[in-house]
Parts: C-alpha cells; sequence; structure tokens
C-alpha cells in the first residue's frame, strides 16, 4: 500500500521533534534608541512560532494510520498560549541581525501542547550566530466552531519512557503553578499623587489598546504574542522611569493567560516596580480586559507576570540599579517575595552552568 505526500506528511506531524521555523530581519522600528531590540517583538516572535506549530500539529488526523490512512473526522481548531515559562534573554539583538526562530513540539497532555523554541540572532554580515533565547510555552487547542470547546491533542511519539516521564513532570509542576498565581488576581494597581523617586508609586505605568483585528486569531481573540509585546512595553516604561537610562530585558518569569481577551476588548496594561538587586529590577506586570460590547461581563484580570531588567551603560555594560524605596508593610512583603524569585533564579542558572562544564 503507498501512501500520499499528504499522508506522510500528516503522520510525520505525530512524532517528537516535528519543527517549524521562521526569520526576520530586525529593524529600526524593532528596537528602542541605541538599538537593542525590544524583548517585546523576540516574545511576539517566539508566540507566533509555537502558535503554527501547534495549531497546525491540533489539525493533524490523529486517527489515521498506515493500515488505514483514510482521513477521520476532526473539529478544526487553533491552539491558544496558556502559559509561558520563564525566558532568560542570554544575549542581546541589534538592528540589522536576522532572527532564526525555531520551535520543536516537546510533549503533549490530552488537552495541551508543549513548545520549545530556541532563538538566533545572526550578523548576516560575518555569518556569526549566537544563541539569544530559549524558551517553553503551552497552548490549548480551542475549536473552530465552538470557542469554549477544547480539543483532544493528538499525541507524539517519545524515542523513551523516561522522556515522556520528565514531560509529564513538567507538565503538573505547570499546571500547580498556574492555580497559585490566580491567587494574586485580586490586585490592583492604584494611581500614587506626587510621588517620591525611586518609590514604587513613582515609576509605575500603564497604558489602553483597543483589540483590533489584526490583534487576533481566526477566533477573534488576541494572540498571546500582542499581548506579551504590549507587556514588555509597560515593564520597560517602568524600568527606564527607575533608572533614567538606556534598559533591556533580562529574563520574563512564567506568563500565565488566566483568560483570553477578544476582539473589541480595551485592555489595561499596568506594571509596577516590585524588587531591585544591585544589577536587576523586577517589574510585575497586569492586563485587564473590559469588554465594551459585552458590559454586563465586566472587567477581568487576564494575564500576569514578572518581567527583569537590567540598567547599561553607553557600552552596553550593566550599571547599579538605585535601591527601592518601601513605604509600607505590602510593598515590603512584594519585595521580599521579588528577593525570593531572585535567589531561586540565580541558583537555578548557577546549577545549569556547573551542569554544562
Amino acid at each position: 500500500m503507498e501512501w500520499t505526500e499528504r499522508e506522510r506528511e500528516r503522520d510525520s506531524m505525530l512524532v517528537l521533534g516535528s519543527h517549524h521555523q521562521l526569520s526576520r530581519i530586525m529593524r529600526p522600528d524593532d528596537a528602542n534608541i541605541v538599538g537593542n531590540v525590544h524583548g517585546g517583538t523576540i516574545l511576539k516572535m517566539i508566540e507566533e512560532a509555537g502558535g503554527i506549530i501547534s495549531t497546525r500539529h491540533c489539525n493533524t488526523q490523529s486517527g489515521a494510520s498506515m493500515l488505514d490512512p483514510s482521513p477521520v473526522q476532526q473539529d478544526r481548531c487553533v491552539a491558544a498560549l496558556a502559559r509561558v515559562e520563564r525566558t532568560d534573554f542570554l544575549h542581546p539583538m541589534f538592528i540589522g541581525e536576522v532572527a532564526h526562530v525555531s520551535a520543536e513540539i516537546t510533549y503533549t497532555s490530552k488537552h495541551s501542547v508543549e513548545v520549545q523554541v530556541i532563538v538566533l540572532a545572526e550578523n548576516i554580515l560575518t555569518g556569526a550566530k549566537k544563541v539569544t533565547n530559549k524558551a517553553t510555552l503551552w497552548y490549548v487547542p480551542f475549536s473552530l466552531q465552538n470557542v469554549d470547546k477544547i480539543i483532544e491533542v493528538p499525541v507524539i511519539e517519545y524515542s523513551s519512557v523516561e522522556q515522556e516521564e520528565e514531560g509529564k513532570k513538567r507538565y503538573d509542576a505547570q499546571k500547580m503553578e498556574r492555580l497559585e498565581t490566580k491567587e494574586r488576581n485580586g490586585e490592583i494597581i492604584n494611581p500614587v499623587v506626587s510621588p517620591e523617586a525611586y518609590t514604587v508609586g513613582f515609576s509605575q505605568s500603564s497604558l489602553i489598546h483597543l483589540v483590533g483585528p489584526s490583534d487576533c486569531t481566526l477566533h477573534g481573540f488576541v494572540h498571546g504574542g500582542v499581548t506579551m509585546k504590549l507587556m514588555d512595553e509597560v515593564a520597560g516604561i517602568v524600568a527606564a522611569r527607575h533608572c533614567k537610562t538606556n534598559i533591556v530585558t533580562a529574563s520574563v518569569d512564567a506568563i500565565n493567560f488566566h483568560r483570553k481577551i477578544k476582539k473589541g476588548c480595551v485592555v489595561s496594561v499596568s506594571g509596577r516596580m516590585t524588587f531591585t538587586s544591585n544589577k536587576s529590577m523586577e517589574i510585575e506586570v497586569f492586563v485587564d480586559a473590559d469588554p465594551l460590547v459585552e458590559a454586563a461581563r465586566g472587567k477581568y484580570r487576564a494575564v500576569t507576570a514578572f518581567f527583569t531588567y537590567i540598567s547599561l551603560d553607553k557600552e552596553g555594560k550593566p550599571l547599579s540599579v538605585p535601591p527601592l524605596k518601601l513605604e509600607n508593610e505590602e510593598e515590603k512583603k512584594r519585595f521580599e517575595e521579588g528577593k525570593v524569585r531572585y535567589l531561586q533564579n540565580k541558583a537555578k542558572r548557577q546549577a545549569e552552568k556547573e551542569r554544562q562544564q
């Protein structure tokens, strides 16, 4: 029995190692005033690659086989971003470099897909390449016919039982963390009148964005990458207001997408400083959605995350960060929580460094 080219392509999508790559040259509107590409631009490209490969995979005919390659009736779907694990910005990317974003599916549960992404920056004049980012994203497929219906994900094959078990551990860990972050969803950022320099109120910032068709998927819901780009912009403003220097994204702790944002909503993206070390700043960012047409639904918390920034001098070398002035017990509590995250991440980076030696 001979397979058609389409059938061979379809079955290859069910095997671990399916890849997707996109490339784009970085232009002036992708970067800040000194030529560093915005972290939000890179996050948006990462999500685009992840969204393509996960949507493609979830629309494969998983019921077909070598013995019966006939197509199976399937509910078509689009994969929506549910979570981005901690992402470190390993090296800066600059205007004129080409970003190569490679995505691979590494685990599937019944209703979710894990995608791992690597970003390379290429200097097309010299041919030199460097890894700038590594990220792990989780997607959930929703039916095109019924946006509230989650589709079952086609399984992938693993090279070993251990590989599947490791994927299951990652799935369980991120599921638990998502539940824990929902406890913070009631918090709001209130404006401060005449704040003192280097306080939380002095640098806190927000922006408002009306969700249009170009921001959305086939479902009419906002692309995760669009939301992350807005979050990075606000976090960058907070960091710049605090330091008054050139700042760049150093890392993003897990971004949790709690609820979908629909076309026509007004989104409010708010950020505040929570912690400073000698060379870095942690900024907490909230995204709230306000449905204009369906006003009865009310405003709701859609996305939360922590961004870490560093301050740079004119030569691109790290500068010391002004200490954050804490004015009340709530700010002190958030500062101590940020310090715990900072020390945990520092220990993880050190352990990873030692493991690679």
